[in-house]
């Protein structure tokens, strides 16, 4: 009997470990881990924007959620975070340029465009609701099954030259270095620049040496490289800023249950706002403290009237050219 009344306590016993076990290991199925990548440490607003994001869906999901974001290239280049998350792979969601994307939609490019915003009021506005981008997030999503979540951003790009550009006489045959995308180029031309292609890591030697005499650029961009040592004049023609859209694997979205998939698309819009505030300032304070230094002197651009009557017709050709003729005509009419 002793034997049989041990058998059965052990037995009880086992039952009652299967059963703890087995709620457990449910519990730890429920508790979804998301990856994000990042080319950088967490000073930088791409970091901010996604610990924001991540904050935020904890917040409106209301259930664990375990975030991991690998930094410092850890797990790669924008590129790779983006071909990963089209694929299902290794990262979940990531702050990418829009020219990562140009491989699957052509329509992605608008978004990297010059003169795409009037003002940083415009910018603001546009990219607050992302209405009127979001033919290119369908196009984006249907070609590369990757989502765009919210829209960062905020980096003003600027002429970086030896001499002052203030008006449209000092522009006028200006040897400048643009990025290799054949619009950087064109719109460079329309507003009587003479634009030439040049790496990037090459730009300072190549004004020192007289190839050029000018860059252009955002603030942490440009101090970065320290350009301003060769070309300390900052002129401020705001030509271009950037949208850096947050993405989110199409793939892995699907997979999570309806409540949590609710959390992390109004988490999106969260996390980009935080994201473009942080960038904006960074921006800012750079040029503030340089000139406070005496590194840079800055200048206004007096007819940036003009610049944007120039870049009207190029803008809407290329827009005609890669299907996004509509959706340049709805960021226009942003008030």
């Amino acid at each position: 009997m002793r034997n049989g009344s041990h058998l059965g306590i052990w037995g009880i016993l086992l039952a009652v470990v299967l059963l703890v076990g087995g709620n457990a290991t449910e519990a730890a199925a429920q508790a979804v881990t998301l990856k994000g990548a990042s080319q950088f440490a967490d000073d930088h607003s791409f970091n901010q924007a996604m610990l924001k994001f991540a904050e935020r869906v904890q917040k409106y999901y209301g259930k664990p959620v375990n975030f991991v974001l690998h930094r410092n290239r850890e797990l790669g280049l924008e590129k790779d975070y983006f071909a990963y998350m089209s694929q299902g792979l290794s990262v979940d969601y990531a702050v990418v340029a829009p020219s990562h994307m140009a491989t699957f939609s052509k329509m992605a490019t608008l978004m990297d465009m010059p003169f795409l915003f009037r003002d940083i009021d415009h910018w603001s506005k546009v990219l607050a609701t992302g209405e009127k981008l979001a033919p290119i997030a369908e196009d984006v999503l249907k070609k590369a099954d990757v989502m765009l979540i919210g829209y960062g951003g905020g980096g003003v790009r600027n002429i970086v030259g030896k001499k002052p550009v203030r008006n449209m006489a000092e522009l006028k045959g200006l040897p400048i270095r643009v990025m290799g995308a054949p619009i950087q180029t064109r719109m460079f031309q329309a507003i009587t620049a003479a634009p030439t292609v040049i790496a990037y890591d090459e730009v300072y030697n190549a004004v020192q040496t007289g190839v050029i005499q000018a860059g252009e650029n955002e603030s942490p961009g440009w101090s970065q490289m320290k350009w301003h040592e060769v070309a300390p004049e900052i002129s401020l023609t705001q030509h271009a800023i950037t949208i850096r859209p947050l993405c989110f694997s199409g793939k892995t979205f699907r997979k999570l249950p309806k409540d949590l998939q609710e959390a992390i698309l109004k988490a999106g819009r969260d996390g980009a706002a935080h994201g473009r505030k942080w960038e904006r300032d960074a921006d800012d304070k750079i040029l503030e403290k340089m000139k406070a230094e005496g590194k840079i002197r800055i200048h206004p651009f007096t007819e940036r009237v003009k610049l944007l009557e120039l870049a009207a017709p190029v803008k809407m050709a290329f827009a005609k050219e890669i299907g996004a003729d509509q959706v340049l005509v709805g960021i226009d009419s942003v008030k």
